[in-house]
């Protein structure tokens, strides 16, 4: 029997993508076929490298060539990505805003969005990571850069900062223009410039995510982002305590108000138990227990996972080495899992965008 491309392509689209619910074909995800007797290859175009349906949809792929056309085909597979964008962000190059918020302060926010970016980065993106947090930034530190300054071009005439570059991404924080030891006074039209300088007089380059560590609260920082800049969605970071669930039900409210309007990918849930070095599989909920999948459960938006308490997080964010960056152990896989469902989230929100399909959340 001859094997023709057209086949190939109607036994894939028996294959449905388990979160945008269409098939492959239909959502061009299927490309550069080519077929050499009973040898069949092809490649599949995810929406982002970090997809964490990527063995189920090649095994759903392989199953599809195997019932529809044969059993004794040889399947080859190149399953590769291309990261979608719902819309332009005002930043050149960027495909993707996420913002990282929380409504208090002390659940360790920043600590999420630094593994955040490093964990897309693992995955294969290309990621930036900006920390909004003016009056309190922490990334210099978290990242071994204290005393580092960014150098500066002229391009066509015009001023631009160059981000650091560690570990795969790209970095800027109003800690690399300020002195550490000095408190930073500035009152709002101040703060606000200085963010946007931060987005606007930077060369990111090409990224497929923007992470950025915003404050804690509701306050100038989050409006002049989300009414500057189009953002992709916003993750909520929270305890287990009723104090930090109640000021991240405002945080989440905020960001849904009319004026605002960013969709809400999901909440994360930090410090969610305490598991001891030496006792590994044990889990003791000191602060309470699945606040934050309830949270999520009530506001109707994702759980994006839970991250254990272990005091190596500290002591890797003092050293300037994220813990997510170690090869093994609880919390490197705790962080890699929370940002493949947070690239997956990104993928459904802006799918749903561009068919005009209410976003989760809204």
């Amino acid at each position: 029997m001859i094997i023709t491309k057209e086949q190939v392509l109607q036994a894939l689209g028996n294959v449905e993508e388990p979160d945008l619910k269409k098939d492959l074909v239909t959502l061009n995800m299927i490309q550069d076929i080519h077929i050499d007797g009973n040898n069949i290859s092809f490649s599949v175009i995810l929406t982002t490298p970090a997809c964490p349906l990527k063995a189920l949809i090649e095994n759903a792929c392989r199953n599809a060539i195997s019932h529809f056309i044969s059993k004794e085909a040889v399947v080859s597979i190149n399953m590769t990505s291309r990261v979608t964008s719902q819309k332009n962000t005002g930043v050149p190059g960027v495909k993707n805003i996420i913002a990282v918020a929380s409504g208090k302060g002390g659940v360790g926010k920043s600590t999420v969005a630094v593994n955040l970016a490093l964990g897309l980065a693992k995955a294969g993106a290309k990621v930036g990571l900006i920390d909004a947090d003016i009056y309190g930034p922490s990334i210099p530190i978290m990242f071994g850069l204290e005393g580092v300054r960014p150098q500066a071009s002229e391009v066509n005439g015009k001023t631009r900062i160059e981000p650091i570059e560690k570990y795969g991404i790209k970095l800027l924080s109003i800690g690399f223009f300020t002195d550490p030891n000095q408190p930073v006074p500035w009152r709002g039209p101040m703060v606000s410039t200085a963010v946007k300088q931060l987005f606007n007089d930077a060369d990111w380059g090409e990224l497929d995510y923007l992470v950025i560590d915003l404050p804690p609260g509701t306050g100038d920082i989050h409006i002049t982002v989300t009414q500057t800049f189009p953002v992709t969605g916003a993750v909520i970071v929270t305890t287990p305590q009723n104090v930090a669930l109640a000021d991240a039900k405002k945080g989440i409210g905020m960001f849904l108000m009319p004026a605002i309007n960013v969709p809400i990918l999901g909440v994360v849930e930090n410090m969610s138990y305490f598991t001891p070095a030496e006792l590994p599989d044990n889990k003791y909920y000191i602060f309470g227990k699945g606040g934050g999948q309830k949270l999520a459960e009530q506001l109707n938006v994702p759980f994006l996972g839970e991250i254990p308490l272990v005091k190596g997080i500290s002591d890797s964010g003092d050293a300037g080495k994220p813990t997510i960056l170690e090869e093994d152990g609880i919390m490197t896989q705790a962080f890699l899992e929370m940002a493949r469902r947070v690239a997956q989230q990104v993928a459904i929100s802006n799918a749903k965008a561009m068919s005009s399909e209410p976003v989760a959340g809204v």
